[in-house]
């Protein structure tokens, strides 16, 4: 979903948080990672027996692959605490994603790509931006990069709470993958309660030990780059991005992590089918 307000300040406020986005994902494309190969687990399965409430998303349009609700086994007890003291307040978790391959990061990325060059048409003023720039934005918003995205890494989850009373979703001032000003954690166009809301979230997550991901108020880690920099650790990650065998739970280290999803040239393209697809003049 693509809100399109008009107001010069929110403009200015997603891009600068979007070049401030950048930045930070450069600086986690260097931080050093000393790989644990520890297993990846099931959510599902780990939980059995926990007498833990949590829901599971379903794939739908905005995410064009089956979810994979799997995280690194030495997250999983923090993770429940979490989960437990929620439900001890009358929520629940919605997992909305956890590991990906990165053939469902590329998909997620290409699945996103309307979406996204309507955002970047808007902060844009309208004008067409450049393949360079929409894949700027698409690798803060999507990690085209595999070091850079902790999905792959197996140490993140994607989440939305409901209550356990009547499954409504609690309000965070936009829903899951909003690609807007409302996007960042800390937002100032959401209503005071909206923003009371996600801070009550972080604080559940940061008592297991889980950061935010500070341009997207869905996302939590442990364990990988993003943690150990945001907390300036001067310690290596422990977690990097792997390919995982789900019928041993063993991890793979990825052979070149550096290496990027989406190249220039599949966004230009891309472009190119959607002025077609959107109705939107190259020259425009």
């Amino acid at each position: 979903m693509v809100r399109q307000p008009a107001e010069q300040p929110q403009r200015a406020f997603w891009r600068d948080q979007m070049e401030q986005a950048y930045r930070f994902m450069m600086q986690i494309l260097d931080y050093p990672v000393q790989e644990s190969l520890e297993p990846l687990v099931s959510i599902p399965d780990a939980l059995r027996g926990q007498q833990v409430e949590i829901l599971y998303a379903e794939q739908n349009s905005s995410r064009p692959y089956t979810p994979i609700f799997a995280l690194r086994e030495g997250l999983i007890k923090d993770f429940v605490a979490i989960a437990r003291a929620l439900n001890e307040q009358g929520l629940v978790l919605r997992i909305e994603d956890a590991y990906r391959t990165p053939a469902m990061q590329r998909k997620l990325a290409l699945g996103m790509f309307d979406t996204l060059l309507q955002q970047t048409l808007w902060e844009c003023n309208g004008n067409v931006p450049s393949a360079d720039l929409v894949l700027r934005r698409l690798t803060v918003l999507v990690a085209t990069i595999p070091k850079i995205g902790t999905h792959i890494s197996g140490s993140a989850l994607d989440v939305s709470v409901v209550r356990m009373d009547d499954g409504a979703e609690l309000d965070r001032g936009a829903p899951y993958l909003e690609l807007s000003p409302l996007t960042p954690m800390d937002s100032p166009f959401i209503p005071v309660d909206a923003q009371h809301t996600r801070q009550r979230i972080t604080e559940a997550f940061l008592r297991g030990g889980f950061l935010p991901y500070p341009f997207e108020f869905w996302h939590f880690s442990k364990g990988d780059a993003y943690e150990h920099h945001l907390r300036q650790s001067g310690q290596p990650a422990k977690y990097g991005a792997v390919e995982w065998d789900p019928r041993t739970g063993r991890v793979t280290a990825l052979d070149n992590p550096r290496q990027s999803l989406i190249s220039v040239e599949d966004v230009q393209l891309e472009l190119e089918q959607a002025f077609e697809r959107l109705g939107i003049l190259a020259s425009e």
